[in-house]
């Protein structure tokens, strides 16, 4: 089943999608993702008649909860560090499978203009497949895992490059580097459908990107090469913390993935960054693409360093409670 959100007259609806035409339902996004008989709920649910999918708008098709995002594929961490001038990942990134959350309410579609965030020059795209949480679950072992999961979708983790560096020795993260745009799409492809697809205990879906209708240089990637499957990042997602439905979990960006690692390997013009006027299309084997149009952004508003020389108040570090 392929489970999209799509915009009637205005209104955001559910709606499944069968090769050119979308049937809208009356049920709610949550239900049905957590539904253990979707065919029957879709079916009881089918309001009206279908539509072709040029007639509707498609939006993303599901607005997370949360949406974490790792680093999952070896290639694209070792071509990243490359510009850092590290030769190897860092031994702690083969103990578990780490991630940042990213921002959910920064999320857009298919074909919605993505704006280039202020004071970036050195915008970029991630190739990446996101897995969405169906029934909700908590301190999961990966066998038990694949049945929380409702589906998979394409993810698009935009990146501003120039931004990132200047505050991740902070510790804190990428910061306004990734807090602008991030897209989902174009529908949620259900796990069952995908069962064809997998290579031992994992998927292994092709990938590759294009920027305005040309495929990057040096070929996609294919998500079997996750060091960790989907199974085991959302049971390390759920250690301690419930996972609810609809949540996000994406792969991280795949081998050649990004603008970036190209930097990395070929220099700095082989191929520019993202300027408005480019599209960008993601294409996953087994759930389709998604394409995004850049456009200008406005300028930063300045703000003023840190104050520094502040009064401090006296603390008793040094003493012990009994003194």
């Amino acid at each position: 089943m392929k489970i999209a959100r799509i915009e009637i007259e205005g209104t955001a609806r559910v709606g499944v999608v069968d090769g050119d035409a979308v049937q809208p339902l009356a049920v709610d996004l949550d239900e049905l993702l957590a539904s253990d008989a979707r065919d029957e709920l879709a079916a009881r649910t089918a309001d009206g008649s279908p539509r072709p999918l040029s007639a509707v708008r498609l939006l993303a098709p599901v607005a997370p909860p949360t949406l974490r995002d790792y680093i999952t594929f070896e290639e694209h961490l070792e071509g990243s560090l490359k510009l850092l001038g590290r030769t190897a990942p860092p031994p702690e990134w083969y103990d578990q499978p780490v991630f940042y959350f990213s921002n959910p309410n920064a999320v857009v579609g298919p074909d919605d203009p993505v704006a280039v965030p202020p004071g970036c020059e050195r915008l970029d795209f991630e190739l990446e497949l996101a897995a969405v949480i169906g029934k909700p679950g908590k301190d999961l072992t990966p066998e038990q895992a694949g049945e929380h999961i409702a589906g998979y979708t394409l993810f698009n983790d935009w990146s501003a490059r120039d931004l990132m560096p200047p505050v991740i020795p902070v510790g804190l993260g990428p910061v306004k580097g990734k807090d602008f745009a991030n897209t989902l799409g174009p529908w949620i492809v259900t796990a069952d459908e995908l069962a064809g697809h997998r290579r031992d205990d994992r998927l292994a879906l092709e990938m590759h990107a294009e920027v305005n209708g040309v495929a990057l240089p040096g070929g996609g990637d294919t998500s079997a090469n996750m060091s960790w499957s989907f199974e085991e990042i959302v049971a390390y997602a759920s250690r301690g913390a419930e996972l609810r439905t609809g949540d996000v979990l994406a792969s991280g960006t795949c081998g050649a993935g990004c603008l970036l690692e190209h930097w990395a390997h070929l220099g700095d013009a082989a191929p520019p960054p993202l300027r408005p006027g480019d599209v960008v299309t993601l294409v996953v084997e087994g759930i389709g693409s998604v394409s995004n149009p850049v456009v200008a952004g406005v300028e930063p508003v300045a703000l003023p360093k840190a104050r520094v020389g502040m009064p401090r108040r006296a603390r008793p570090w040094g003493r012990t409670l009994e003194g």
